[in-house]
């Protein structure tokens, strides 16, 4: 078995269901992940992300997504593009031409259609990952369907994404050298009438066309395969447990 999915079953086999709760934080900012100094940090309108020069894509990207956004309407048709805002080197269309790996949005174009720049800027590269098609139109997209969801449900979702570089199994894409992560972590928190609840997933970049439940674990679980600390500004005991109840 490939070293990633015994972590992944071993994960998902040691997730708590519990139903922890917690005070309610400040939700400024909620979204965003620790990070340092060091880090590419660039803002636009709909989301925020860290670009890293040597993989040549994002470390991760955040987002708030509101009731009201996750109905926009805009469906403009945008190319995808290096982003102004970040310094070279960094990934660029012809990287991914032929590669036989889809440009996946990590903040979806759906997610960004409450506005025009939003959504043009959600196909900036600093936004962008090689995923596999199966995976990027299947369990990738039903997670993202789901968020939309939940957005509309408990009025906005705080979401942090990104890849899961692993072993580098898949090697890179491109004369840049643009790395195919070996998997992708999404994890989300909502305010709810009992505190903020949160839930974590990690997905496989091959062939994956599962339901959500499938890849959902603890954001813990999450923190420990990324090395990242994910919405460090809430208790860490929301973080320890899931109840599929709120998400489903």
């Amino acid at each position: 078995m490939k070293a990633l999915t015994f972590i992944l079953l071993l994960l998902l086999a040691t997730c708590s269901t519990g139903g922890m709760r917690c005070a309610s934080p400040s939700a400024e900012g909620l979204e965003l992940p620790a990070y340092d100094a060091s880090e590419d940090i660039v803002v636009h309108l709909g989301y925020t992300a860290s670009y890293n020069h040597t993989t040549l894509i994002p470390d991760w990207v955040a987002w708030e997504l509101t009731a009201e956004e996750a109905g926009g309407m805009n469906d403009g048709q945008y190319s995808f593009s290096r982003d102004p805002e970040v310094k070279f080197p960094k990934a660029s269309r012809e990287d991914y031409a032929n590669s036989g790996w889809d440009k996946g949005h990590m903040a979806p174009r759906a997610d960004m259609k409450w506005s025009c720049q939003a959504l043009e800027e959600s196909y900036y590269f600093t936004n962008i990952c090689p995923q596999n098609h199966e995976m990027n139109s299947q369990a990738w997209r039903k997670i993202e369907e789901l968020t939309r969801r939940l957005a509309l449900r408990y009025g906005s979702v705080y979401v942090v994404c990104g890849p899961v570089v692993g072993t580098g199994r898949y090697g890179t894409i491109g004369k840049a050298g643009v790395q195919v992560p070996d998997a992708f972590f999404k994890a989300l928190a909502v305010n709810t009438p009992d505190g903020y609840r949160t839930v974590g997933f990690l997905v496989e970049n091959s062939r994956q066309d599962g339901s959500p439940r499938r890849y959902a674990m603890t954001v813990d679980s999450v923190e420990s395969v990324t090395g990242r600390n994910l919405f460090p500004s809430l208790p860490e005991v929301s973080e320890a447990s899931f109840d599929w109840n709120d998400w489903k």
